[in-house]
């Protein structure tokens, strides 16, 4: 838990090394020995040696680009079976291209199994969940795009099927599936003509596209293949008969038929009020159908230059504070907590109509040994108070929670902040973290969680939801630096949460630890609290139990102090210990 000063860096291209090496091997260089014969003579006296030529060692010689390629594919394989189905057909629409080219370069099915639990583990609103959302959606949205959308080709491969699976079902739909008599809205020019049976399919919002987008889509070969289409004129049937299907200035004398294809542009819509609208937006019906057609992207692309570099800043330093918590999950799987403590009073407010408003964006990362990345978040923290109330909130801090499942090991975790009304208020935290293995035969526990909110969860959010574990939600207090314990106030209560596992079990099917709990006062050495209680009572038959406790602070004076709770196992004869120092004032 560290308070740093933070870095600001120009941004860069980041390549997401997901995986793999390169496969080229290293060109190696030898040393050839040459014959010691005796140079002949040459018939005017001047002894020559004659010229020798090798012929190349092929296995020595620089490879050209195409040979290297082939070198690589051959080294690393094709994709085959389930994996190239996986590829290419389940996650076509939603996989990166960075993704795709880490894929490709795995060498084994090991690393291709790990990648995809990795590449849905990103995807997952809720990692501390047992299923995945994300996951599961997205096959439903398959199965419906095969079911509704197929023509000719599975539905999956159609133009309505990948804008179903990437961005789900649209708010509203305007369908006309046979076509026919259409009043063209002034926009497109008025008047009436006769189409193809056509769609368009209307999101109120799109992450990363924007708000109110219409995706037009036509059937032109009449044969229930719609494709998604930029030119609005496309559906109407009657474009290219001369006299029939005018539009507005067509009738009136105004324009001529013809000029509709004489102008260039991405319409054949023909002259009407909305002719140079029309013109001018054409870059960015372009650019939004492309960013249609793309897969999902990383919503704060700014911030993840700012993880490849550790530039000085150019602007102020964005502080905030970071803690880490280890909870078991399984014996291959830990759940380790991020809580992000950022001080409102850093924060920049905008205030508009009476309400003041901060937003900070934050972008995370954590990554192997190979600095492979193995899940990325992104979020944002909005902070809004009435405007009179500002310079009283300003002392406080607003805390953002984040679950990541990770298997034991080592792992780097890289953590980008922004103030969203300050730009160049960038912030950065990196650490390496230890996720801790719990073996089946040792006691272990988890990290010891003081809290300043502790509560029991419906049971329809148990083990879902911000700062949720288990059946508990537990928000955790954040010191404000290294070495710095956690300040409490006296009008607060003091919660103290821990997991313990793998505790024996005697041959009478139950537990039998012992848990002492201390409270000490720093300043005295004594300890103000101190008690016990067994296992056996909080229950008997588990090898694992969950410490909660609360106890109120109005009778403590303001000073140092140290909660400690001791396990002693008397069937398997193993003890633990943790501690958390906090201060009261």
């Amino acid at each position: 838990m560290t308070r740093l000063r933070l870095s600001f860096v120009n941004p860069l291209v980041l390549s997401l090394a997901l995986a793999g090496g390169s496969a080229l091997a290293a060109q190696t260089t030898q040393t050839n020995n040459q014959s010691t014969a005796p140079i002949p003579v040459q018939p005017d006296g001047v002894n020559k040696a004659p010229a020798i030529t090798e012929k190349p060692d092929p296995t020595k010689r620089r490879l050209s680009d195409k040979e290297r390629f082939q070198q690589q594919k051959d080294l690393k394989g094709e994709l085959h079976g389930s994996y190239k189905t996986w590829v290419d057909q389940d996650v076509r629409w939603i996989i990166t291209d960075e993704e795709l080219s880490a894929f490709k370069h795995l060498s084994n099915d090991e690393e291709r199994d790990q990648f995809i639990e990795n590449f849905w583990l990103r995807r997952n609103p809720n990692p501390d969940s047992p299923d995945n959302e994300y996951r599961e959606e997205h096959y439903a949205r398959i199965a419906y795009a095969n079911e509704h959308f197929a023509a000719g080709k599975a539905g999956w491969r159609t133009d309505r099927g990948h804008i179903y699976i990437a961005y789900g079902k649209a708010d509203s739909i305007d369908s006309h599936p046979s076509g026919g008599n259409y009043e063209r809205p002034m926009e497109e020019g008025g008047g009436s003509t006769s189409t193809y049976p056509f769609e368009v399919w209307h999101y109120r919002y799109l992450e990363g596209i924007g708000d109110n987008i219409d995706i037009e889509f036509v059937d032109t070969c009449m044969c229930g293949d719609y494709h998604m289409t930029i030119d609005r004129s496309e559906k109407d049937a009657l474009k290219y008969v001369p006299g029939a299907g005018e539009t507005m200035a067509e009738q009136n004398g105004q324009a001529k038929k013809a000029d509709r294809f004489n102008g260039g542009g991405l319409e054949q819509l023909g002259a009407g009020p909305g002719q140079s609208n029309n013109q001018t937006k054409q870059f960015d019906r372009l650019d939004r159908a492309a960013k249609l057609m793309a897969p999902p992207v990383i919503k704060f692309k700014d911030l993840e230059s700012f993880m490849v570099s550790s530039k000085i800043l150019t602007g102020p330093p964005f502080l905030f504070d970071v803690r880490t918590d280890y909870v078991k999950v399984t014996n291959d799987t830990v759940l380790v907590p991020l809580t992000l403590q950022i001080h409102n009073k850093d924060v920049t407010f905008n205030t508009k109509e009476g309400v003041s408003m901060g937003t900070v964006n934050i972008l995370g990362r954590v990554s192997n040994l190979n600095h492979r990345a193995i899940q990325t978040f992104e979020d944002t923290v909005a902070v809004q108070v009435p405007s009179e109330l500002l310079p009283r909130t300003l002392n406080n801090v607003s805390v953002y929670w984040k679950s990541l499942p990770l298997r034991p090991g080592l792992y780097k975790i890289d953590i980008v902040i922004k103030d969203v009304n300050n730009p160049d208020h960038v912030g950065r935290w990196q650490r390496s973290i230890n996720v801790p293995k719990f073996d089946d035969d040792r006691l272990g526990h988890s990290s010891l969680i003081l809290a300043d909110v502790m509560e029991r969860v419906p049971s329809k959010d148990i083990g879902a939801g911000n700062f949720v574990i288990g059946n508990t939600r537990l928000r955790p207090r954040v010191p404000t630096g290294p070495a710095v314990p956690i300040v409490f106030h006296r009008n607060q209560n003091l919660n103290f949460w821990m997991q313990v596992y793998n505790l024996g079990i005697g041959d009478n099917k139950q537990n039998g630890a012992t848990i002492e709990y201390q409270i000490e006062d720093l300043a005295t050495n004594k300890n103000i609290l101190d008690s016990k209680e067994l296992t056996s009572k909080l229950s008997p038959n588990a090898d694992q139990v969950t410490l909660e406790k609360s106890m109120p602070l109005a009778s403590l004076q303001p000073g140092k102090y140290m909660v400690t709770i001791k396990i002693n196992d008397g069937v398997t004869k193993q003890e633990t210990a943790e501690s958390a120092p906090f201060t009261v004032d």
